[in-house]
């Protein structure tokens, strides 16, 4: 695995943040099929993440 789970969170949030600065058809509650893309890509790898970090300290 080139990248570890942290950072591929972290590059996930960036991209939804980056979209979601300049998409004009995304809003808080609604999104383009691009913004949805990245909004469950990175909801998934934050799950994932939180997860581990559960676990870890468990």
């Amino acid at each position: 695995m080139a990248d570890g789970l942290h950072d591929r969170y972290m590059k996930a949030a960036s991209a939804h943040r980056t979209h979601g600065e300049t998409c004009t058809r995304c809003s808080a509650d609604v999104r383009c099929a691009d913004g949805l893309r990245l909004y469950e890509a990175f909801a998934r790898l934050q799950d994932a993440y939180l997860a581990k970090q559960k676990q870890n300290r468990g």
